[in-house]
């Protein structure tokens, strides 16, 4: 009868007084807690580990996720290293499925396109060199092997498009100067800024990076398009030709 009952009230068919809130334990009380100090107190109030539990509990339901989190940073080193590992590469780690490799990737997504939307603000890209590094290191810092991006600007240095041209080995990718030109002219671009990673950790150009970047400078100004900068990207380190003087 009890059973019935139970059965009853859960389905809306029996007015029953509920009784006492009952405090959850376990991993329930757990998620509860952590929930309600993100809330009140704001994620710098919780760990590395602490932010990725969070952050699993969306992918992960009804269970202990504080394992999976803390194997995940002994893994890759860091949230933010989670955050950037490749898909292949977290689904190797202990109870990593699709839905948590999924819910990682919507996270890196959400917050790449919020950088981007911060670049893309109608704002002259010039003007807000540090909010562009955020962005651009967010973007490449953390890959594996080199990739070459092109950033095509308005006749007002604003952002007209943001584009991975090519990606490449550890140590190279390949650059053709006409087709970086070549769409430039289809955006109407007026202005350009390169951009490449090591993935080595260490920006300091080498003697290609130097000749690719005048073939671009010089095919660019033939058709009064300017080469504003070329940024190269280190892990947690950046140089920009412009300042260097190797522009």
């Amino acid at each position: 009868m009890a059973k019935r009952q139970d059965a009853a009230q859960q389905i809306g068919l029996l007015d029953i007084p509920a009784g006492p809130a009952r405090t959850p334990t376990g991993a329930d009380g757990h998620r509860e807690r952590l929930r309600t100090r993100l809330l009140t107190a704001g994620p710098d109030a919780l760990a590395d580990h602490e932010l990725l539990e969070a952050l699993l509990f969306l992918a992960v339901l009804r269970r202990d996720t504080k394992p999976i989190a803390r194997e995940l940073i002994a893994r890759f080193g860091s949230f933010a290293a989670v955050i950037a590992a490749p898909p292949a590469e977290l689904a190797t780690v202990a109870d990593v499925g699709p839905s948590v490799v999924a819910a990682i990737k919507t996270v890196q997504a959400a917050a790449l396109r919020l950088a981007r939307a911060e670049v893309k603000s109608h704002q002259p890209v010039l003007n807000n060199w540090d909010r562009l590094m955020d962005y651009l290191n967010a973007v490449m810092a953390r890959e594996r092997v080199e990739q070459f991006r092109v950033l095509f600007l308005d006749t007002r240095n604003r952002l007209l498009a943001d584009e991975a041209q090519s990606r490449g080995t550890v140590n190279h990718t390949p650059v053709y100067p006409r087709e970086v030109v070549k769409r430039a002219l289809e955006l109407n671009a007026t202005a350009l800024i390169l951009v490449h990673n090591h993935p080595s950790g260490d920006p300091t150009p080498s003697s290609e990076d130097v000749a690719m970047t005048r073939e671009i400078r010089d095919a660019a100004r033939a058709l009064s398009v300017v080469l504003h900068d070329h940024v190269i990207v280190g892990n947690g380190r950046w140089l920009s030709f412009r300042r260097e003087g190797l522009l």
